[in-house]
């Protein structure tokens, strides 16, 4: 897999040794994580963040001879929360082939998807055309694979952030209804405070649309000459 400066990676944490953490992404490259690229601010145990063997998600920052130099807390929580999804997904699908194919003959099916797409996009293209099926599964398998295909739906997502909005204009009450009106999705906390909250079983369509309405209300913002800032 060829990777890029500033791609979101998934890494597995192989070593930590005094200020920096060595990690492997899961096709084998290596990478490392200093310090002040964990979290912001002082890290009084560094263990609260990293530890061996934990799956995390990463920034690549450079990239130097085929070593990935990465980035933990530059990950935006919307970037973490959809690449883990997609790895406790993968891994689902995973663990339904080597029940019903067994270890040795799931792992050989599993390098053969993988060659051309992830395990997850296989088992979604098989919803939508179950003869995929027929290249890997045997007749006996298929109707277990059908069966759990058609069981195992999509549970509704849902992401949430907190923005400020507030305008110093007379008619500044005025304005922020205006900006905020299309949104049935919006909660006043108090003290200029809102929250948002999207719904939806694809998680990547959720955040952006998350964005697009974001980027919306800030446009207008501005306009009205209102001050807007999305909380982290």
């Amino acid at each position: 897999m060829k990777y890029e400066e500033g791609d979101v990676i998934l890494c597995k944490v192989t070593d930590i040794a005094r200020t920096t953490v060595f990690v492997e992404t899961l096709n084998g490259t290596k990478g490392s994580i200093v310090l002040s690229e964990i979290a912001p601010g002082r890290i009084r145990n560094l263990r609260e963040y990293v530890v061996p063997k934990k799956v995390i998600s990463c920034k690549i920052l450079n990239i130097k001879d085929n070593h990935l130099f990465l980035s933990l807390r530059r990950v935006k929580t919307d970037e973490r929360r959809e690449l883990m999804d997609q790895y406790k997904k993968e891994k689902s699908f995973q663990g339904i082939l080597k029940k019903i194919c067994g270890e040795k003959r799931a792992k050989n099916i599993i390098e053969k998807i993988k060659q051309s797409q992830t395990i997850t996009e296989f088992f979604e293209d098989a919803k939508e055309n179950q003869k995929l099926l027929e290249k890997y599964f045997t007749k006996e398998q298929i109707p277990q694979i059908k069966k759990i295909l058609e069981t195992k739906k999509e549970k509704e997502k849902q992401i949430k952030k907190q923005f400020k909005l507030s305008c110093i204009q007379s008619d500044g009450i005025k304005k922020l209804k205006e900006i905020l009106s299309p949104y049935e999705n919006i909660k006043y906390l108090g003290n200029s405070k809102f929250s948002i909250k999207i719904k939806s079983r694809d998680l990547k369509k959720a955040s952006h649309e998350m964005n697009k309405i974001l980027e919306k209300i800030e446009k207008q913002a501005k306009k009205g000459k209102c001050d807007f800032e999305v909380k982290k």
